[in-house]
């Protein structure tokens, strides 16, 4: 028995028999291939169409009424396409695929997320177009138990991305910020000493990012669905902020590095492994947080009883940040805009009121 523990401690180190984590060195990963040269996603020609739908009897204080947001959204997918027909409508955003993948925003907890009965409206039409899998995802799963994603209430398969075993090493991301490596990101478990013993601030270093394998591999097209916050770092937290931070690993330095992190999203919504799978954004700005971030604020947020769709993530979020900036100068907060000076100007949508065609869904 003696033997027996004594070759287990040698395996594991010592720790094991003093009762303390064992600590057990990670296989040596593969090396990574760089990035291959992706062609950017077409920025919009000419100006973006925005469909508006706006219902008074949407909201019931923070409560959804499910069946008035259902007609909202078949609205918005009719105004988009320009088609007369629902499910017709419905078709074009499911083009040939059995398979569409529905991204929402889970961090705002049963109020401040994506509203259920959205979702649920966009999985009935996919439905009746004559889609057979849906995933709806996030990234982590309590937050998608937390706000009310399951498979029972949605009728169709829910996922996190459940980092860091949730991010495709064969699909990274490159942009100038660095960001600092934590528990969750693919390639911290390999720079970090595998004993605890601390590592050099530098080694933990990187400007890389992967992408979620759900995206990169189980879905050939998405539809985005974003609730509306306001976020420290970058300024909006919307579209191209559930689209792009929602999908990869070492996100961090987009909102913590000033307008200089910020400007990469757009950069890497633009890569068409990401941007080029979105068919279709819509921005839950049914209720909203303008002061508190992503997690949601009751006491700093605004119900607004509308949604907004488009192809164009920049419209949305410039739309949404004069939103939270409207209602921001209200409760006298200052101003948020500056942090969100990224959208202008960038290659992957139209910022400018006069480049939007608002149109009221029908």
């Amino acid at each position: 028995m003696i033997r027996l523990l004594t070759a287990v401690a040698a395996a594991l180190g010592s720790s094991v028999l003093l009762g303390e984590p064992a600590q057990v060195n990670p296989p040596a990963a593969e090396p990574e291939s760089p990035p291959q040269p992706q062609t950017p996603v077409a920025r919009p020609t000419g100006r973006s169409l925005v469909a508006v739908a706006h219902d008074l009897r949407a909201m019931d204080g923070f409560d959804e009424n499910a069946a008035v947001t259902r007609r909202m959204v078949d609205a918005l997918a009719r105004t988009v396409t320009g088609c007369s027909d629902t499910r017709a409508a419905w078709r074009e955003f499911a083009g040939t695929d059995t398979r569409v993948g529905i991204k929402v925003t889970a961090s705002g907890g049963p109020y401040f997320s994506t509203r259920r009965g959205v979702v649920a409206a966009v999985v009935a039409g996919l439905r009746d177009a004559g889609v057979r899998e849906i995933i709806v995802w996030d990234k982590n799963a309590a937050d998608l138990r937390a706000a009310g994603f399951t498979p029972q209430r949605l009728g169709c398969e829910v996922r996190a991305i459940d980092p860091p075993h949730g991010w495709d090493r064969a699909s990274s991301f490159q942009a100038p910020a660095l960001g600092k490596l934590i528990w969750g990101d693919l390639l911290f478990s390999e720079k970090v000493n595998p004993r605890g013993l601390g590592s050099n601030a530098d080694d933990l270093l990187s400007s890389k990012s992967h992408l979620a394998t759900i995206l990169s591999k189980d879905v050939p097209r998405f539809i985005n669905i974003a609730a509306l916050s306001d976020e420290p770092g970058c300024g909006v937290a919307g579209a191209l902020h559930s689209a792009v931070v929602g999908n990869l690993d070492n996100w961090r330095r987009f909102t913590t590095r000033g307008e200089g992190g910020a400007s990469a999203i757009a950069d890497c919504y633009a890569d068409p492994r990401l941007g080029g799978k979105c068919v279709l954004h819509i921005l839950d700005a049914l209720a909203f947080t303008y002061a508190g971030g992503t997690g949601g604020s009751p006491q700093n947020s605004a119900i607004h009883n509308t949604l907004y769709a488009s192809r164009d993530p920049v419209a949305l979020d410039s739309l949404g940040l004069e939103l939270l900036e409207k209602w921001r100068k209200r409760a006298s907060f200052g101003p948020i805009g500056p942090k969100a000076a990224w959208l202008q100007g960038t290659n992957a949508g139209n910022a400018e009121r006069e480049m939007m065609i608002l149109s009221t869904a029908r």
